[in-house]
């Protein structure tokens, strides 16, 4: 199963490179298959944002993925 994390684009660099950020983490990403702007939501992917999504889906969605993962340490 593949999962894709959505994520918010904080920065644009040269070279396709975004920084996003997933909530609690930032990291750089390659902007290869999206046309983007600063403060959009992607989801991400191996490395790639794949697809951009509403704000509200995104913080919907990441939200929905705190959840999993708190459920996942109890």
């Amino acid at each position: 199963m593949c999962v894709a994390v959505p994520a918010e684009v904080i920065e644009k660099k040269d070279g396709n490179i975004g920084v996003v950020d997933y909530g609690e983490l930032k990291q750089e990403v390659r902007l290869d298959l999206v046309d983007v702007e600063i403060g959009e939501f992607v989801l991400v992917h191996v490395g790639f944002a794949i697809q951009k999504l509403s704000r509200e889906e995104g913080l919907s969605t990441r939200e929905l993925f705190k959840e999993v993962y708190a459920a996942m340490e109890e």
